[in-house]
């Protein structure tokens, strides 16, 4: 029988090597959240419309842009149990597809944002609101085919366990998008003012300027000379591509049923007119901030479990990764809501002026403390079964718990019975709990199962 401290050390060992792994992530990912927090900051200064034009926009980017996004995660678990398994001499040809994905991925959404924009009145966004978001569209659209080239890149490091240049990455370019974003918006240097289209164009540049810092980082990094990154030009495997959406599509389309949740939302708040639109925007930021802490954990963790996979460590090794993430995940969780609690009303003091809109969005804060735990348990069950390449399932079930019991409450509660705002954040309470339930069981299920155990 073993003795207690012969499990717990290991155990120990393993949350440290996931909090190393996570810390530049959970960084980086706040640095992507920034970015939406500086639109709000200087949308919300320049005008109560600009910041609701700016919410509608945003939602309308990031609904699409969720597929490839999710699609390329297939990247992290295909890196991390090939290094485990000591065949790093396969990745740079896996990696190479991946471009070729990301290209043509990126390639189609730039399409669907282009024609997107004639979908604003049929869907019924205030009129005052579309000219703005309109011209967001129009500007960060440029930024598309950078992004989905720049998340393949930073899936393959971060799959490596090295996850330093998304934090440093991230960070330079909201350095960037500060200033760039305040003299686009607001008109200097005798650049005429834009307003939301000016923050669309900033974000865009932004994007540019990191994918073409990380090519530059891949190519040059002794870190990655080994895998060959870059030393030959590989046509369209279409073998691996379909290995890759085989695993990845299913992650896209999960990672979109959870973000549609919520962007939807944001979209048939917009219904309602420029306070709710803008009070749900402050809200929905903030609360993004405080998930982008376990999405940072989950990614580390996916990264994890596909190791202990690798290395053929068994259910125990891949119980013990996921575990690892789980304790880190409840105490941010935690510490998150405690922020939401009690700095509620100090934090939508900084984004607007506006009382009617501040009012509502403290309101709001609230409801978000109440997901926090149910959202960081769904993200970091979600990360773990993707470093099982369990995806198709799990797709499944994110299916039915944001849009067979999340948006059918929400839409009901909010616009049915006239709850409003109210109405339909509860609907994201209910289904980020149901999410989190279901998501856990088929973890504890899938790591049992032999077959997910040999990669």
């Amino acid at each position: 029988m073993s003795h207690p401290s012969s499990t717990a050390a290991p155990f120990r060992r393993e949350v440290r090597t996931t909090a190393v792994l996570a810390a530049p992530l959970v960084l980086g990912h706040l640095s992507t959240g920034l970015i939406g927090f500086v639109d709000s900051v200087i949308a919300g200064h320049h005008g109560t419309t600009t910041l609701a034009a700016v919410a509608v926009g945003t939602a309308l980017f990031w609904l699409p842009m969720m597929i490839p996004m999710g699609t390329l995660m297939a990247l992290p678990p295909s890196v991390s149990q090939l290094d485990g398994a000591g065949r790093r001499a396969e990745i740079g040809a896996v990696f190479r597809q991946s471009l070729w994905l990301a290209a043509g991925l990126g390639v189609l959404l730039f399409a669907f944002l282009t024609l997107a924009v004639h979908a604003l009145a049929p869907m019924g966004i205030a009129p005052e609101i579309r000219p703005g978001a309109t011209a967001f569209l129009h500007g960060i659209r440029w930024g598309v085919p950078a992004l989905t080239l720049y998340y393949a890149m930073r899936y393959l490091s971060d799959g490596l366990h090295w996850t330093l240049p998304t934090m440093v990455l991230g960070f330079g370019g909201l350095l960037l998008l500060v200033p760039l974003g305040y003299v686009l918006a607001f008109g200097a240097f005798g650049l005429p003012e834009l307003g939301a289209g000016g923050l669309g164009y900033a974000s865009a540049i932004m994007i540019w300027c990191q994918a073409i810092a990380f090519f530059v980082y891949l190519r040059r990094a002794p870190r990655f000379a080994d895998l060959a990154l870059f030393a030959r030009f590989d046509p369209p495997s279409w073998t691996t591509i379909a290995g890759l959406l085989r695993t990845g599509l299913p992650i896209g389309v999960t990672v979109m049923m959870e973000g549609s949740l919520f962007i939807v939302t944001a979209l048939l708040i917009g219904r309602l007119g420029e306070i709710p639109a803008a009070a749900h925007q402050i809200a929905i930021n903030v609360a993004s901030l405080c998930f982008m802490i376990p999405f940072g954990v989950a990614e580390a963790t996916t990264v994890r479990v596909g190791h202990a996979v690798g290395s053929a460590r068994g259910s125990v090794g891949v119980r013990r990764a996921a575990f690892a993430g789980l304790v880190l995940v409840l105490a941010t969780q935690a510490l998150s809501g405690l922020v939401l609690l009690l700095g509620h009303e100090a934090i939508v003091g900084i984004y607007t002026r506006d009382l009617a809109v501040s009012g509502l969005a403290a309101v709001l804060l609230l409801y978000a403390a109440a997901f926090q735990f149910p959202d960081g348990i769904q993200v970091l069950s979600a990360g773990a079964l993707r470093g099982l390449k369990d995806t198709r399932v799990p797709m499944f079930l994110a299916a039915f718990a944001y849009w067979g019991v999340g948006m059918p409450l929400g839409a009901g509660l909010g616009l049915g019975l006239g709850w409003g705002t109210r109405g339909m954040w509860i609907g994201l309470i209910a289904g980020l709990g149901v999410a989190a339930l279901l998501m856990g069981a088929r973890f504890l299920r899938s790591s049992r199962d032999p077959r997910l155990m040999a990669g």
